[in-house]
């Protein structure tokens, strides 16, 4: 199984898309925030499967501030993160994650791209799709008999 995972493309569907293309071919999307009418968009053109997390930018009632999903026996923790203030440090990100019994942590808001370990638990930021920004990328999961692989990846 292959995930997409984007955050924080604020409107910059086109990069998404490339994304998208080039992570290809996928079996999910997840949009953790701050472009969640990017992830309709590519649902729509698409038909693959997309999971949105609201940002600090997005504004529907509907699309969750935070989901525990479990896929292949992982439990992942999808959140935007700002509200863990992740810019400074992933200390009550972490503390919310041992608290859910989570084995995976997807985040954005900071737009820094980042894989780390902290208590056995995998944290994934996959940067923003801004153009200007010091790394425009995404990450990719994929799940097969080996367990978990997490990758970054840039794209201009």
């Amino acid at each position: 199984m292959k995930i997409l995972v984007t955050s924080d493309s604020h409107g910059n569907y086109p990069l998404l898309f490339r994304a998208s293309d080039a992570a290809a071919p996928l079996d999910a999307v997840i949009h953790l925030g701050d472009g969640g009418e990017d992830a309709e968009l590519l649902n729509q053109a698409t038909g693959i499967q997309v999971i949105a997390i609201a940002g600090n930018c997005d504004y529907h009632p509907s699309v969750p501030r935070e989901l525990l999903w479990e896929c292949a026996g992982i439990r992942f923790l999808l959140t935007h993160g700002d509200r863990y203030g992740v810019k400074r440090d992933l200390n009550l990100l972490e503390k919310r994650a041992l608290q859910l019994e989570a084995n995976v942590v997807l985040y954005g808001h900071s737009h820094q791209a980042a894989i780390s370990t902290r208590s056995e638990i995998l944290f994934v930021n996959p940067g923003t799709l801004i153009k200007g920004t010091s790394r425009t990328s995404y990450a990719t999961l994929e799940i097969g008999p080996n367990g978990l692989k997490p990758l970054l990846h840039d794209i201009s």
